[in-house]
């Protein structure tokens, strides 16, 4: 790849261009973020970044007029001379004024919907995809005071916590499906979700809802998370924080930036965090940085070499389970039920490389390659399930697990003509080879036995039992993918996305060595081919609406075999999309509508039985395909700045996920139950108001019942229904602030009415959500 790489960067060298750049400010020195820049004779327009920087590239030398405008400022009309090599950069500063801009060469305020997102691979905006985005900036992650992602996710509707046992990591599900490894990303890399991912570290989080099967191959149904971190500056800045709160919450950060030289910029930030809990005994300590390099070769190429490293240990927490496998039990809050000394400790590294080029005025390169390592060592208590007078047999589980992977990409994109009709074209390849290795070990199946309603009842142990390895599973997987998506402009109105994928998995003879005798045994080969093919249709009847319609077929690798050995078939996933996206007020308001229908076939779940059909089967790798599910849905997103330093976002989903075609034989899920852990109804509400150095906020967010235990089957032996109702709940968090000179403070109280609930996994990991806290963060301005 290197020698046809560096053969482009020779090729483009050919043609002689220059570029702008510079910053724009206001009258009152602030940096103006989101303004337009035009270079009229050019053709080109670029939009100022949340400091006021802009570059524009590849401009031929010459004289050129630039159109600088913004709604509520007054427009800018600016001559500049452009020459080969050292333009100099420019300084604009704009005047407010209320009267309203008339001439709009482009939309001046740009909303989600106008914003290409980095995780769809072309530069398409919003407005021109046939499908759901949604975008969390900076700012809110900022007024938000954001510890996790999950308090991110939780303003993107339809994407809820649907939490994991013993709060070890972050599960979110997405119109009903889970988001797995597969589905979540940081800067467009794949990422293992078993860590809790830093946000101190980002710029923005970006949500393809819906199939990415064209651009990702085997991912699940429900959408894509893309978490984007800050990016070096070649213009010298930075601050430090250190956020305090509730439960001895303790949070020092900096993140430091600017140029090295000409051609080469920088930015590292990194974090601390130590606290304790709301419940009894758990404690979380975290180390975080995250540096990166940008290398800029000439006018047409650049490089970005990024690292990532989390290193986070805390307690597992399986919450307060379940009485009789049903009943929540009458505890408090903080009642903390495993042992003082259960562990997990977390790492995750990587390193990532991406290089941009311009090939010529049509096609662009766009390449990146990653490693990735990430490990976790866990010893601890297990699933709370006690009996109906409140005794639990505590369990123990010891575990070790590592995955080494390396990702590959290369995508080429360009825009052309045809006659009249315009193409927007991507294609690429990507390439992922994993290793992961699994330990098991000896420890006691019984720790001891406690009560969770008379905790006198028993004397609790402490002491830490001897665990040995006794087995190691070793994984290799390789997954390859090759894909074509073209935007066709058929007219200014009518826009045709069509996209073809081939994907290959291939797993690998997984070896399991007996760690006590030496003996090793080869698994089988387990290879899965589809083609996932795209289509979708946008209807612009106005150049702020936009109604589209699409259809996406995917597939899903199911792990394990039937109990006669044989390897499973992919799930094949069918999904269909319409909605509407508006504009309105020059961007002021955002209003989206999205229906959706997405039928998953060939679902599989554990098997109840052996071969025999008679013996009840304890291993969870054998499973059985028991049908279909279908999940239908809405979604309003609601995005408004009806006033200058007023910021407001809504947002309501609505998700109904249930088993429709199931064999009609003993074991099988019953058609028309909601799934486990699904929620019908979620609502997001924001609001911030900046107003002479003071910040004021509150937010809202609903989350509807939900079903938890476990579902239930046709001719089920227990005599009891396996799955419950957990009661819907809203939490309410305010914040206040000031700013002075370089100097600023910002403080929340969250769930201010003190609201009461859980997260829950299956039957056994019952969690309370957080009680009311406080916290503040103060940030201190480098320049």
């Amino acid at each position: 790849m290197i020698p046809i790489v560096w053969a482009c960067c020779t090729f483009s060298a050919l043609a002689q261009t220059g570029m702008l750049k510079g910053k724009i400010t206001t009258t009152d020195g602030k940096p103006a973020a989101e303004v337009s820049i035009v270079v009229k004779d050019a053709g080109k327009i670029v939009i100022s970044g949340p400091d006021g920087s802009f570059v524009v590239r590849n401009i031929h030398p010459g004289n050129y007029t630039l159109i600088v405008s913004h709604t509520g400022l007054a427009t800018l009309t600016k001559e500049v001379k452009v020459t080969g090599d050292n333009t100099p950069e420019l300084s604009i500063s704009l005047k407010e004024t209320a009267r309203q801009l008339d001439e709009v060469i482009v939309q001046s305020r740009r909303t989600a919907n106008n914003k290409a997102i980095s995780i769809g691979k072309a530069a398409i905006p919003a407005m021109d995809l046939p499908q759901a985005i949604s975008v969390i900036n900076h700012s809110i992650i900022e007024n938000q005071q954001v510890q996790r992602l999950s308090d991110v996710l939780r303003n993107v509707n339809g994407v809820y916590l649907a939490s994991t046992r013993g709060a070890t990591q972050e599960n979110f599900s997405a119109r009903g499906y889970s988001i797995t490894s597969n589905n979540l990303f940081k800067d467009g890399v794949r990422i293992n979700s078993g860590a809790m991912p830093e946000t101190s570290s980002l710029e923005r989080v970006e949500i393809l809802k819906g199939s990415g099967a064209v651009l990702f191959g085997n991912v699940a149904p429900g959408g894509i998370v893309n978490m984007v971190t800050k990016q070096p500056k070649f213009k010298a800045g930075g601050e430090m924080a250190v956020r305090t709160g509730s439960f001895g919450l303790f949070k020092p950060s900096f993140d430091f930036f600017g140029p090295l030289s000409k051609t080469v910029a920088f930015r590292v930030n990194g974090t601390y965090e130590t606290e304790s809990s709301y419940r009894d005994i758990p404690h979380s300590t975290r180390y975080y940085i995250n540096p990166s390099m940008l290398f800029q070769f000439g006018e047409k190429t650049e490089l970005l070499v990024q690292g990532d490293y989390l290193k986070h240990a805390f307690t597992p927490d399986f919450g307060i389970g379940t009485i009789n496998n049903t009943i929540i039990p009458d505890v408090p809050r903080s009642a903390f039920f495993g042992t003082p000394w259960q562990y997990a400790k977390t790492q995750q590294s990587g390193a990532t490389a991406t290089l941009k080029h311009v090939l010529n005025k049509v096609w662009q390169l766009n390449s990146s390659v990653s490693y990735q390592n990430y490990n976790r060592d866990y010893y601890s208590t297990e699933r709370i399930q006690a009996l109906a007078n409140g005794d639990w047999y505590r369990p123990l589980n010891r575990a070790k697990n590592t995955e080494r992977y390396y990702t590959a990409q290369v995508n080429f994109s360009g825009k052309f003509k045809t006659g009249t009709i315009e193409h927007m074209l991507l294609t690429g390849i990507d390439i992922d080879q994993y290793d992961t290795k699994a330990t098991t070990y000896n420890q006691p199946v019984v720790y001891d036995t406690i009560n969770l309603l008379y905790p006198d009842k028993y004397i609790a142990r402490t002491d830490i039992p001897a665990a040995r390895e006794t087995r190691l599973v070793t994984t290799p997987t390789v997954r390859f993918g090759a894909y074509i998506q073209d935007l066709i402009t058929v007219s200014c109105k009518l826009k045709i996305l069509a996209g073809l994928r081939w994907s290959i998995q291939d797993a690998k003879a997984a070896t399991t060595t007996d760690l006590l005798t030496g003996a090793a045994t080869q698994g089988s080969v387990k290879t899965d081919k589809a083609f996932s093919p795209r289509a979708g249709i946008v209807y612009q009847p106005t150049k702020h609406t936009s109604l589209f319609a699409s259809y996406a077929n995917s597939f899903s690798v199911n792990s394990g075999t039937d109990v006669y050995g044989n390897a499973l078939a992919p799930s094949i996933i069918d999904q269909y999309e319409l909605g509407i996206k508006t504009d309105w007020f020059s961007g002021a308001l955002m209003a989206n509508f999205t229906l959706y229908k997405i039928i998953n076939n060939n679902l599989a779940q554990t098997a109840l039985f052996a071969a025999d059909g008679i013996t009840p089967n304890s291993n969870t790798s054998l499973k059985a395909l028991t049908g279909q599910t279908t999940s239908d849905g809405l979604e309003i997103d609601i995005n408004s700045h009806p006033a200058k330093g007023l910021d407001v976002t809504m947002g309501y989903s609505y998700n109904f996920i249930r088993y429709t075609k199931t064999p009609d034989a003993k074991g099988n899920f019953i058609e028309g139950e909601r799934l486990q852990n699904s929620v019908g109804s979620t609502a997001n509400a924001s609001i911030f108001y900046n107003y002479n150095g003071w910040k004021l906020g509150g937010t809202l967010f609903y989350t509807g019942s939900r079903t938890a235990g476990f579902n239930n089957t046709k001719g089920q032996a227990q005599n009891y229904n396996r799955q419950f109702t957990v009661s819907d709940f809203t939490t309410i968090d305010i914040s206040a602030g000031y700013s002075w000179r370089k100097l600023s403070l910002l403080a929340k109280i969250s769930n201010l009415t003190n609201t009461l609930n859980y997260y829950t996994h299956e039957n056994y990991s019952i969690n309370p959500i957080p009680p009311r806290q406080l916290v503040a963060t103060v940030t201190y301005q480098l320049y």
